[in-house]
C-alpha cells in the first residue's frame, strides 16, 4: 500500500482551523484543506493538502491512502517528535496486510527536515515538494540561508572569506592614512588566499590531527615522537650543509654550474644528514613496535635500506662533482646493493626460523 503523507511541521492546520491531526482519508484531508484555505488562503500548506488529494486520485488504480500529519509551532526536535508520533498512529490505524510505503508531500526544505524521522518508521518511496510557482524556491532559499548562519562550520567557511573581502578596502585606506609600509590590499588578499587554500586542502583538520597524535604520543611515552623531533633537526642541518656545499662548489668552479651539478652538490652535502634522520625515525618506530609487541623482523630492514640508499646517492653525487672516479662509484653502488640484499635475506631467514620455532613450541 502507498501512503501519501502530507507534512505540516509547524501545525498550521491545527492552529488556524478546528481540525486535529492526524487526518486520514481522502475526504477528510480535502475537507481540512478547504478549511485551511478558508482561514488563510495564502498558507502554503493548503497546496500540500490538495496535492495529497491529487495524488490519491492519480494513483486511484492502486492501493493508496492519504494522511496529513503535523508537528507543532515550537519546531525543531519537539515538532519532529510530534510528527513521528502521528505517523505511528496513522500506521497503526491502517487495515492492510500489504507492505506500506510512503510518499511524502511538503511545501519546502524546512518541512523536509522531518524525513529521517518518517523514514525510521516506514519505507519512503519519494518526496514531492509543492511550491507556488510565483514564489518558487523562496522558502527553500530562506531556510538554506538560515541553516548556513546557524551552522558554525559552514558559517566559518563562507562568512570569513566574505568578511576579509569586505575589509580589504577599509584596510587599504587605513594603510594609506597611516603610511604603513607595504600594501594592506596585498596583505588582505594574501590572508584570504591562505585561508581558502587551507580550507580547500583541509590543513586545519590535518594540523589538529597531528597535534592530537603528538599529544597522545607524548603521554604514551612513544619513542617515535622524540625521533621525529631529532630527524627534523637533522633535516634542517642537512639542508644548510647542502647549500654550503653548493656555495663551495660554485666558488671553486670557474664557470657556471649545470642543473645536474647543482643537484649533485646539494645531494652531496645533505645526504649524510638526511640519512641520519631516516635512521633515527626508523629506529624510533622499531622501538615503539617492540614495546607494543607488534615488531616483525622485516621492520629491521629500514635502517639498512636508508644507509644503502644514502651510500648510493652520495657516490653518484660525488661522481658528478668529479670527487670520485667511475670504478670507485661502481664499487660503492655494488656495496650498497649488497647491503640491502644481505639485510633482506638475513631478516627473512630469521623471521622464518623463529616462526617455525614458535609453531613447534
Amino acid at each position: 500500500m502507498l501512503l501519501v503523507l502530507c507534512v505540516d511541521l509547524d501545525d498550521d492546520v491545527g492552529r488556524k482551523t478546528d481540525v486535529r491531526t492526524p487526518v486520514v482519508g481522502r475526504d477528510a484531508v480535502e475537507a481540512a484543506a478547504v478549511k485551511l484555505a478558508t482561514a488563510d488562503p495564502e498558507d502554503s500548506d493548503v497546496n500540500v493538502l490538495f496535492q495529497g488529494v491529487h495524488l490519491v486520485d492519480e494513483f486511484a488504480t492502486e492501493s493508496v491512502e492519504v494522511a496529513a500529519v503535523a508537528g507543532n509551532e515550537r519546531g525543531d526536535v519537539s515538532a519532529n517528535r510530534q510528527v513521528g508520533e502521528e505517523v505511528d498512529e496513522v500506521l497503526a490505524g491502517l487495515s492492510t496486510s500489504e507492505e506500506v510505503t510512503a510518499l511524502i508531500v511538503t511545501d519546502g526544505a524546512q518541512d523536509e527536515s522531518v524525513i529521517p524521522v518518517i523514514r525510521s518508521r516506514v519505507k519512503v518511496d519519494g518526496v514531492r515538494r509543492v511550491v507556488v510557482r510565483q514564489a518558487q524556491d523562496l522558502e527553500s532559499m530562506y531556510y538554506t540561508i538560515k541553516q548556513v548562519l546557524n551552522d558554525p562550520e559552514t558559517r566559518g567557511t563562507i562568512l570569513v572569506p566574505i568578511g576579509i573581502l569586505v575589509l580589504i578596502y577599509p584596510l587599504a585606506l587605513l594603510g594609506d592614512l597611516l603610511n604603513l609600509p607595504g600594501s594592506m590590499l596585498g596583505l588582505s588578499s594574501a590572508l584570504l588566499g591562505l585561508y581558502l587554500i587551507s580550507r580547500g586542502l583541509g590543513l586545519g583538520e590535518r594540523i589538529d590531527a597531528a597535534v592530537d597524535r603528538a599529544r597522545r604520543g607524548l603521554y604514551a611515552g612513544r619513542m617515535t615522537l622524540i625521533s621525529y623531533v631529532v630527524a627534523a633537526a637533522l633535516l634542517v642541518v642537512g639542508g644548510v650543509s647542502g647549500v654550503e656545499q653548493l656555495e663551495a662548489v660554485q666558488a671553486a668552479s670557474e664557470s657556471s654550474l649545470t642543473a645536474t651539478e647543482v643537484l649533485a652538490a646539494l645531494t652531496f652535502g645533505a645526504v649524510r644528514w638526511f640519512a641520519a634522520a631516516g635512521v633515527t625515525t626508523s629506529l624510533g618506530q622499531i622501538t615503539d613496535e617492540y614495546i607494543a609487541g607488534t615488531l616483525e623482523w622485516r621492520y629491521l630492514n629500514a635502517p639498512f635500506y636508508v644507509v644503502a640508499m644514502a651510500v648510493v646517492l652520495h657516490a653518484v653525487a660525488a661522481y658528478f662533482l668529479q670527487f670520485m672516479v667511475l670504478s670507485s662509484m661502481a664499487a660503492v653502488l655494488l656495496g650498497g646493493t649488497l647491503l640491502g640484499l644481505a639485510s633482506t635475506l638475513a631478516f627473512a631467514i630469521a623471521e622464518t626460523h623463529f616462526s617455525e620455532r614458535v609453531e613447534a613450541g
